[in-house]
């Protein structure tokens, strides 16, 4: 395991239910750090059972940014994203400790390494348009009218995706441009360049060593995501999306509330008319669930592929975290990183 001389920050990334928060955890056990949240819908307060939120505790115990702040009313851009993760790193540094950025909302990591253009705001009318496209077509069939203008992004979207779907024929139908377009790599000013091993260089990035949290066996994987729905569910799950219904002013549009997991609970819940649901109910949410946490994990793992910076970190079983904790300890202080 090898770091490029004078990285800022360390970043670990990976698929869901791989283990990054843990890993992080047992690295805070060995070094003075403070964690950076990289997750879309962590920033949401009252989203804590179905995103595996860090426990209150976990968080007394090692300080975490960017978790709850945000209602779900309120929607969190990948660019405040970047903007606040630039912010909190010095001040991290400043207070002799090591930034850590955990998580797995790549587009979160892509801003930060490469910036992003400005993409045109929302068009209510055209995204009615496309609504009633939906309804009248399906959205597997737009998904495949993606594929024909973009196929780049229809590549990495599920046909049932309809959020980003529509965000995506909305950008092409305002600017004659794919959105994949308005993603690619900004070259880094010379100042702030930083190439090697591990470092990622962007548009006024910091300087980021990135880890890659990558299962070498899918059925390890797929078990874990398995077992983490079920201790969801066993947790009250279902109450908790019961209590966000309840609210009143909360829809199943909203960017939170499109969150895997959420998105499926709350259409389970909207079919049973938020009664109880029936065993069968329950089994069919329980499998609708596991396969779009498998669909988000694939997706996560094709991102990670394509930063070809990043130091990988292959695991295959659960008791690799501590081992991998142990190593990345004992390597960071020789790196340079000032961790004391």
């Amino acid at each position: 395991m090898t770091f490029p001389a004078g990285i800022e920050a360390l970043a670990i990334a990976g698929p869901t239910a791989s283990g990054k928060s843990a890993l992080a955890l047992l690295l805070a056990e060995r070094l003075p750090i403070e964690i950076i949240s990289v997750d879309s819908a962590l920033v949401y307060r009252g989203l804590d059972i179905g995103t595996a939120k860090p426990s209150l505790d976990e968080r007394a115990h090692v300080p975490h940014h960017l978790i709850d702040i945000r209602d779900p009313r309120q929607p969190y851009s990948a660019a405040e994203f970047a903007h606040d993760a630039r912010l909190l790193i010095p001040q991290i540094r400043a207070r002799q400790r090591l930034p850590v950025l955990v998580g797995g909302t790549m587009l979160y990591f892509k801003a930060l390494r490469d910036g992003l253009d400005p993409l045109p705001p929302a068009d209510a009318a055209i995204r009615a348009q496309i609504d009633q496209q939906a309804r009248a077509r399906g959205w597997p069939a737009l998904h495949a009218e993606l594929a024909r203008i973009d196929p780049a992004t229809a590549a990495r979207l599920p046909p049932g995706d309809s959020q980003r779907i529509q965000r995506a024929l909305e950008v092409w139908q305002l600017t004659g441009r794919p959105l994949s377009d308005w993603f690619t790599a900004r070259p880094a000013p010379a100042s702030s360049s930083h190439h090697g091993h591990g470092g990622i260089a962007g548009h006024n990035a910091p300087r980021i060593a990135l880890f890659a949290l990558e299962p070498q066996d899918r059925a390890w994987l797929h078990q874990r995501i398995a077992a983490r729905l079920d201790a969801m569910l066993a947790q009250g799950f279902l109450a908790e999306v019961r209590a966000l219904r309840a609210r009143g002013d909360l829809g199943a549009d909203l960017p939170a509330l499109r969150a895997v997991g959420y998105r499926q609970a709350w259409q389970a819940l909207d079919s049973a008319g938020d009664a109880s649901l029936t065993p069968a109910q329950l089994a069919a949410l329980r499998d609708q669930a596991t396969a779009a946490t498998r669909q988000l994990a694939k997706r996560q793992l094709t991102w990670l592929r394509g930063m070809t910076d990043r130091t990988v970190l292959p695991i295959c079983q659960d008791t690799q975290l501590t081992e991998l904790a142990d190593e990345l300890a004992r390597h960071l202080p020789s790196a340079g990183l000032n961790t004391r």
